[in-house]
C-alpha cells in the first residue's frame, strides 16, 4: 500500500483498513532548512499570498523524505507582484495588507478594509488575480511528481472568516458581524469566491482533497454564536462545496478550524466537509472519545497532536501515551490521520520530529 492509497483508505475512500494510520505534519522554516542540510534535499518554499500558509504548501520533498504520506500545494504570490520591505521590516502583500514577522507567525498592522461600510467598498476591493503568471507553478510541478504516489491536498487556507478579519480587523469584523452591517455577508461571499477559483485552479491540476481553514474557536468556547454562523458563514461553504464538487465528484473537502468548536461539527458535516482537522486537544469538546464516539461515523480525523506543550516540552513518555492513545481511540476502524495539531515551530527539537515519526510508525499498524 504506498501513501495515496493509504491515505485515501483512512479517509474511508476506498474499502477496509490502512496498512497502518498515515501520518503528515508541518515544518517551520528552521526545522524545513535543518532537515534539508542533514538530508542533502533542497527545501522548496511557495510563497502563499498569505505568508502564513507558506510553511504548510512548502518543503514536501523534505517532508516526504521524514515519512509523510501526504503532499500540500496551493496557490503562490504571481510572478508579477514583487514584496518590498520598507526600512521597518514591514510590507504589504498581495492583499495590500501591511505585515510585520512576528515571534511565531506573521502579524497585520494595516486592514486594507478597515472603512468598509458598504457592500460598494467590498465590491470595489481587488482581490489577487487567480490567473496571474506562475501561481500555480509549484503546484503542477508537484502533482505530476508526486500525484501516482502520494495524496495531494490543494491548500485554500485562511479561506472566508479568517480571510475576512484580515482584511477588515477581528474586532471591528465581530462588532459589525453582530450588528448584521451592510458589508459584511458581501465580504465573506467575496473571499468564498475567490478561494473558490483558487481551489477550481487546483482541480483542475489533480488535487484529492481541497484543504479550507478558518478559526471559529478560542481555547475555551466559539468566537461567535452558532446563530450567526449559520446565517452568514455557512450557505458560503456550502456553496464552495457544491462547486468543488462539481468540478471533482471524489474531490474531499477538508476543514481546518482550531479551538473548541465541537458544537459546531454537525453544521460543518451539513455543509459537506468530509474530514476535520486539526482536531484540537485540551480544548473542551475536543476529548478523544467524545469525538469519535459522536463524530466518527461523520468526519474522518486529522491531527489531534499538541503541539504547544507537549512536541515541545512533554518526555518522550508523555508523547509515546498521547500517540498511543490517539491512535487506539480516533484511528479505531480507520478514520484517522496522525499529525500535529499545527505546524511545528523551532520550539520543537529536530530530535523531537524525529522520534514523533518513529513512534507513529510504531504503533500505527492495524
Amino acid at each position: 500500500m504506498n501513501s495515496r492509497e493509504r491515505v485515501l483508505t483512512a479517509f474511508k475512500k476506498l474499502p477496509g483498513l490502512p496498512d497502518r494510520v498515515p501520518i503528515q505534519f508541518d515544518l517551520c522554516r528552521q526545522l524545513s532548512d535543518h532537515f534539508a542540510e542533514k538530508l542533502g534535499i533542497a527545501a522548496l518554499y511557495t510563497e502563499n499570498p498569505y505568508e502564513d500558509v507558506t510553511y504548510r504548501i512548502s518543503a514536501n520533498e523534505i517532508r516526504i523524505a521524514l515519512g509523510s504520506d501526504v503532499v500540500v500545494t496551493g496557490a503562490s504570490v504571481s510572478d508579477d507582484y514583487k514584496i518590498v520591505k520598507n526600512a521597518d521590516g514591514t510590507w504589504l502583500n498581495e492583499y495590500q495588507m501591511r505585515m510585520r514577522r512576528g515571534d511565531i507567525y506573521v502579524e497585520v498592522l494595516e486592514y486594507p478594509l478597515s472603512n468598509a461600510q458598504s457592500k460598494a467598498d467590498i465590491n470595489n476591493f481587488c482581490f489577487p488575480d487567480p490567473n496571474s503568471s506562475g501561481r500555480f507553478r509549484d503546484a503542477e510541478a508537484l502533482i505530476a511528481k508526486f500525484k501516482k504516489d502520494y495524496f495531494i491536498i490543494g491548500d485554500i487556507e485562511v479561506t472566508v472568516f479568517s480571510l475576512g478579519h484580515q482584511l477588515v480587523g477581528m474586532e471591528k469584523l465581530l462588532v459589525d458581524m453582530m450588528l448584521e452591517a451592510e458589508y459584511v455577508v458581501p465580504l465573506f461571499e467575496a473571499c468564498g469566491e475567490y478561494q473558490t477559483k483558487i481551489g477550481l485552479e487546483l482541480i483542475k491540476r489533480g488535487v484529492d482533497a481541497i484543504w479550507f481553514g478558518d478559526d471559529f474557536g478560542t481555547q475555551m468556547s466559539l468566537i461567535i454564536s452558532p446563530e450567526t454562523f449559520r446565517s452568514q458563514l455557512k450557505p458560503i461553504y456550502k456553496k464552495m462545496i457544491q462547486t468543488f464538487k462539481e468540478a471533482n465528484p471524489d474531490i474531499i473537502p477538508i476543514l481546518h478550524c482550531d479551538g473548541a468548536v465541537a458544537e459546531l461539527l454537525d453544521d460543518i458535516k451539513e455543509i459537506g466537509f468530509e474530514v476535520f482537522n486539526p482536531v484540537q486537544p485540551g480544548v473542551p469538546g475536543h476529548l478523544p472519545q467524545d469525538m469519535k464516539d459522536r463524530f466518527g461515523e461523520k468526519f474522518a480525523f486529522w491531527g489531534a497532536i499538541d503541539q504547544q506543550e507537549l512536541l515541545p516540552n512533554g518526555t518522550d513518555e508523555d508523547l509515546e501515551k498521547d500517540i498511543i492513545e490517539k491512535i487506539s481511540v480516533l484511528g479505531k476502524d480507520g478514520g484517522y490521520m496522525i499529525a500535529p495539531a499545527h505546524i511545528l515551530q523551532n520550539d520543537v527539537s529536530p530530535e523531537r520530529v524525529l522520534k514523533f515519526i518513529e513512534l507513529c510508525k510504531k504503533y500505527g499498524n492495524y
